[in-house]
């Protein structure tokens, strides 16, 4: 590890990813904490809103295969700068609406569908980022220190926009988001590079260093090599880790959309308490994120990508359901915070599976086959935004968290006939 002493520039830049996700985050999660302020000033109820919510989802699930398909083409540091500005224009537009408008319910829709769009090509342009400068045995903690920029976002957004709606208003919590984002797009888009022979502080040790630990690293033209989509859509490990990212992505989003709404409606705790027993979810998260990328990274070295990729992210995953569906049966709305927050840092623990296994299976059309997968993720987030309500409406909350329980296990028994190789040109790799 002496060698790379000369500069650390790439985990320079998997640092600013894990800011740039935690803004990201910010920008989406904010509307779930001012959403009863919004649905009040704009005369909605909870259906309405959960149709403004699936917007959001809807336009970032879309496009999760066009903008990694981008990333791939022209790079990841052009891609995600352009998406920052986007995604902070449709966070600032949703202020402008005049109280009592008409058609607000349509206007709402449509900048959340547009948001969603522009955020699309966050974590597709990262894992680009990883597979071109990320050694193979280190993309689990990589991916975890990403992906625990989720938890940290989400995690701050309700003591954040609490405070702001309290004494400036949800529209101010709105612009501080985008300004964020924008700050965050202009420093990344000066500093980063798509690759480490691109980046001036990148030493020789560095270079050498990450080429060696690429995947098929020794196989001339191996990482330049672009994938046809039919060959990506064929294969049996990008269809099993996409269905897991479904069901993942539809445990994922009942946190991010739901819980403050449930905290504070169902289980019947104030604001200010809703506000911070929220953040114990995402907290888990920014937490379980990393960690799981740790225990990957060792169990990979030590056993194969089979066992420190595809078993840990299935054991994490049925821990997860056995979280949420236990809480179900708690009475105290502490402790049942408490359980589900465990849930969610074990949902966690699977994260960086997912990316790591996409990028391998990727390598130079990365970018296509996370976004394909995410598309997966938050197609399922869509899907709990609008149907989470619904199943409660009719059936109660309790059935709403147990069938997203009952999701995680099938998805965590996905993981199983995973083979964590490169999708080949001519036949699939999976048995």
């Amino acid at each position: 590890m002496a060698s790379t002493q000369n500069s650390r520039i790439r985990w320079l830049l998997i640092w600013w990813m894990f800011l740039v996700s935690a803004i990201a985050y910010l920008d989406r999660v904010n509307i779930s904490i001012a959403g009863q302020a919004i649905a009040n000033e704009f005369h909605l109820d909870n259906v309405h809103l959960g149709w403004v919510f699936s917007a959001f989802v809807l336009g970032y699930a879309l496009f999760q295969a066009p903008g990694g398909s981008l990333a791939d083409k022209i790079g990841p540091r052009r891609v995600l700068a352009g998406g920052v500005v986007w995604w902070g224009l449709f966070t600032a537009i949703i202020t402008f609406l005049p109280v009592g408008a008409k058609s607000a319910l349509l206007f709402l829709i449509a900048a959340r569908f547009l948001l969603g769009m522009g955020e699309a090509v966050v974590y597709p342009a990262s894992n680009c980022v990883v597979a071109a400068w990320i050694p193979s045995t280190e993309r689990g903690i990589a991916n975890g220190i990403i992906f625990a920029g989720v938890g940290f976002g989400a995690g701050i957004t309700p003591p954040l926009i609490g405070y702001l709606m309290l004494h400036q208003g949800w529209r101010a919590s709105f612009w501080a988001s985008a300004i964020l984002g924008l700050i965050a797009g202009v420093i990344w888009y000066a500093f980063a590079r798509d690759k480490p022979a691109e980046h001036p502080r990148v030493s020789a040790s560095e270079r050498a260093f990450i080429q060696a630990g690429l995947p098929n690293a020794g196989e001339a033209g191996s990482q330049n090599t672009k994938l046809p989509w039919t060959r990506i859509l064929r294969d049996h490990n990008v269809q099993a880790i996409t269905f897991s990212y479904f069901t993942y992505g539809y445990a994922a989003y009942i946190f991010f959309s739901w819980f403050f709404i449930y905290l504070s409606s169902v289980r019947k705790l104030d604001v200010r308490a809703s506000s911070y027993y929220t953040m114990l979810p995402f907290l888990a998260m920014a937490v379980g994120s990393p960690l799981g990328g740790w225990i990957s990274d060792r169990l990979t070295k030590k056993w194969g990508k089979r066992v420190g990729r595809c078993f840990l992210a299935c054991a994490a995953i049925l821990v997860c359901a056995g979280f949420v569906g236990f809480a179900m049966r708690v009475e105290s709305p502490r402790l049942a915070s408490l359980v589900l927050a465990g849930g969610a840092g074990a949902l966690y623990l699977s994260q960086s599976s997912f990316w790591s296994v996409s990028a391998d299976i990727g390598k130079a059309s990365a970018g296509s086959v996370s976004g394909f997968m995410n598309m997966g993720g938050q197609l399922g987030g869509a899907l709990t935004a609008s149907l989470t309500p619904a199943i409660a409406n009719r059936f109660g909350w309790t059935a709403s968290f147990i069938v997203a329980a009952s999701l995680c296990a099938a998805g965590a028994l996905a993981w199983l006939p995973v083979r964590p190789e490169p999708v080949t040109r001519n036949v699939s790799v999976a048995a």
